[in-house]
């Protein structure tokens, strides 16, 4: 082959890796959840890693709800919304670093075991939550009466 041809098809190919990535990144980081019977069910094992997955919802006003759920290093599953009391019009929310969320609005760090812990401030707002057999479930109810912090999401 031609090293021009060679170049192409290699240019080609970085570019679309680097697009998978892109909306993996930016477009696929939050996965729908819809409700069954006023709550919504996600299969535990697939939140067990103690890495942050991120979901979101549809409240009744309309707003999509986005969320984190993940697995702390004392084993407790956690969910809080993508926001918090202060930074919440920034519409930000947070991302992992080993076993912090960091809000990407003002970079506060969290432990995670502290989510559902400890609110208010710049703390992710807890979503009370239950393990149900194989499932972690959240209320519609709880998530509608959060759906305020994330009418300012981009």
């Amino acid at each position: 082959m031609k090293r021009t041809t060679v170049l192409t098809l290699t240019t080609m190919m970085v570019s679309l890796i680097f697009a998978t990535g892109a909306f993996a990144f930016f477009g696929g980081k939050f996965k729908t959840v819809k409700p069954e019977n006023g709550v919504l069910k996600i299969e535990a094992a697939d939140i067990d890693d103690g890495r942050a997955h991120y979901f979101k919802a549809r409240a009744d006003d309309g707003t999509e709800v986005s969320f984190f759920v993940l697995k702390s290093q004392d084993g407790v599953i956690r969910a809080a919304v993508d926001a918090c009391d202060v930074c919440y019009r920034a519409g930000k929310g947070y991302v992992q670093a080993g076993d912090y969320m960091v809000c990407e609005n003002c970079g506060q760090k969290f432990a995670s075991n502290r989510i559902n812990v400890v609110k208010g401030g710049c703390n992710p707002a807890p979503l009370e939550r239950q393990i149900q057999g194989e499932h972690l479930v959240i209320s519609m109810a709880e998530i509608n009466a959060n759906s305020w912090y994330c009418q300012y999401k981009k």
